[in-house]
């Protein structure tokens, strides 16, 4: 029963979600297969990947039946708690396994874990590739002893630093298929290192940067553009860090775009110039998205995590990439930090949403292991989870309470800001408040005295809970913010049954709207004033295809206070769901006259 197969080495990813992959694993195996071709006869280097929504138990089942020489695990706060799980058992079905692990969330404090898990052959410690070969050498060659390889903690304790890794002699992980990760998000990393000292960031140790050389970076692009892979994601930890490497890639990736696959990059903004800028204006809507570690605005807090950020600067760039309308930005912030207490995370708050982001995350700081934060969370007073993901409980400036009253709002955040479900409705409402940050922080409130569900699939429902708490601030405008809902619903989809709290559609019930509504799409027929790309289509299907609605108020408009009085004359918004934005998705609209 346990019998061991003498000559495989297993690698074991286990993900978050099933379209994520593990980048490192299949890194390892790459390097390995790259520079030990002559390895003995029968001996293999597999992989195999998991998610953490899978029971333990099966997975346990897996490994059992794959039965390695030696199983390693890459460890993360993610799958931690997965991984100790499996290692609880393991031993008693395949007690002639050796077993390793690797990864950030054992890289520090290697020598503890050693203690606390007996049942370990050892601990890669760092950058693992080259250790991995030697690892390799030594289960099938008996090449030299355990003490001789660097970058490891095993029973005689550790071995000593290893160098780091030339990463211009990685070999590209995608070659020769891109099976293995159908239906995936595919990783992609261009340098190493990271020139900042964020202290809760691991990045901050390693602070050399190591760039790839870029013809072999537009060759691997060329790969995924030739494919038309839906996103690559630079896992990169500041992509423009080095100015003359990221523009040779935008500009690249601006003069190849295929139409089709969108790049994701990790930058700092206050560092783009006005040449990368001027490579970005250029670009097809969706071709690239940015995500930007704002953090925080206040400047005692960034002094105090070592984060050098020009605000101002970064304001003027986020509002320049914005005026070019074919980039999503998605900016974060960290809740949690030293000098930051509630009042100071709202100013933070409403800085970052006055900047206007696709997307706003609000995140809690996690105390890596590691990470200069760990070791100076005493003196801040932070108080951190004792299990993964090490999340802040308190700090001397933030209560518990207040904790919890964040992941309320975080929680509104999502639901209504980040979906970009309510672009329209938001901002009007927003006005009723002091500030944003207070109107999350209302929401949050009335969600909580109500006990309504926030994890709830139905967008009805959340279209009809916004308009209850719109009606408690602003009774007098009940019109105005049903319409708004109405506005937004329909620019995302053609709806098949129209929400209760939508005002009658009088195009589908009265005799005289329904025949100048059939009389438009008579004459759009032939001239596709509107409607293009719709040639081959009838006058009944364009009806189908689109959807028209009657507004008392100016709900399109963009500025809030432009739309907030009736109109002398109801208007007419055409929605149109074969064009849509690349960036929002929203379907494109008209106001039409009939």
């Amino acid at each position: 029963m346990n019998q061991t197969s003498n000559n495989k080495i297993l690698l074991i990813g286990i993900n978050a979600k099933y379209i994520h992959s593990n980048p490192a694993v299949h890194s390892l195996k790459a390097y390995a297969d790259k520079y030990y071709p002559d390895r003995p006869d029968g001996c293999a280097v597999e992989i195999a990947e998991y998610t953490i929504n899978q029971p333990s138990s099966a997975i346990l089942a897996d490994l059992y039946q794959r039965r390695p020489q030696a199983a390693a695990f890459s460890c993360y706060i993610w799958n931690w708690t997965m991984v100790q799980d499996l290692l609880a058992e393991l031993p008693k079905l395949l007690p002639d396994t050796a077993l390793w692990l690797g990864g950030p969330e054992v890289s520090f404090h290697a020598e503890k874990r050693m203690q606390e898990l007996p049942q370990l052959a050892g601990i890669m410690v760092g950058e693992g590739e080259e250790t991995f070969l030697e690892l390799l050498r030594y289960y099938w060659e008996h090449a030299a002893d355990l003490s001789d390889i660097r970058g490891i903690v095993c029973k005689d304790g550790f071995t000593g630093e290893r160098s780091l890794t030339d990463i211009n002699k990685l070999p590209f992980i995608y070659n020769p298929t891109l099976v293995t990760f159908q239906n995936r998000i595919i990783y992609y990393e261009s340098q190493r290192g990271c020139p900042f000292q964020c202290a809760y960031c691991l990045s901050s140790i390693d602070r050399k940067v190591r760039l790839r050389d870029i013809e072999t970076v537009k060759a691997e692009l060329q790969y995924f553009l030739d494919r038309r892979v839906p996103q690559v994601k630079f896992i990169d930890r500041t992509f423009n860090c080095n100015e003359g490497h990221a523009l040779s890639i935008w500009n690249y990736l601006r003069e190849n775009d295929n139409g089709v696959t969108n790049f994701h990059f990790e930058i700092a903004a206050d560092l783009l110039t006005e040449r990368q800028l001027e490579v970005m204006r250029g670009m097809r809507p969706g071709l690239i998205q940015l995500e930007i570690g704002v953090q925080s605005t206040n400047d005692t807090t960034l002094h105090a995590i070592n984060r050098r950020m020009d605000i101002d600067a970064l304001r003027r760039t986020v509002a320049a990439i914005h005026s070019f309308q074919n980039i999503h930005q998605h900016l974060d912030l960290i809740a949690g930090l030293p000098y930051e207490d509630y009042d100071s995370f709202a100013h933070s708050f409403n800085d970052v949403y006055a900047m206007n982001p696709n997307q706003l995350q609000l995140g809690f700081l996690k105390v890596l292991k590691g990470s200069p934060m760990e070791q100076r969370a005493g003196e801040y007073g932070i108080v951190y989870g004792s299990r993964p993901p090490y999340e802040v409980l308190y700090t001397k400036w933030l209560s518990y309470d207040d904790v919890l009253r964040l992941k309320g709002i975080e929680e509104m955040v999502e639901i209504y800001y980040n979906s970009s479900q309510f672009t329209h409705t938001l901002p009007v409402l927003t006005r009723e408040f002091a500030s944003p940050f207070h109107m999350y922080e209302a929401l949050a409130d009335y969600y909580r005295t109500n006990g309504y569900l926030t994890s709830t699939p139905s967008r009805s429902y959340r279209y009809q809970v916004l308009l209850d708490f719109a009606c408690s601030v602003a009774a007098d405008r009940r019109a105005l913010f049903a319409e708004l809902l109405t506005f937004d619903l329909y620019l995302r989809e053609n709806l098949k049954s129209r929400p209760d709290f939508s005002p009658e559609n009088v195009m589908n019930t009265n005799a005289a709207e329904k025949q100048k509504m059939r009389q438009f799409f008579e004459h759009e027929k032939e001239a596709h004033q509107y409607l293009k790309g719709y040639d081959s289509y009838t006058s009944v299907q364009l009806l189908r295809m689109t959807h028209i609605e009657k507004f008392a108020y100016p709900v399109w408009k963009q500025c809030p206070e432009n739309c907030t009085d009736r109109l002398e004359t109801p208007a007419y918004i055409l929605f149109d769901y074969k064009n849509r934005s690349a960036l929002t998705h929203d379907a494109a609209f008209y106001e039409i006259l009939l």
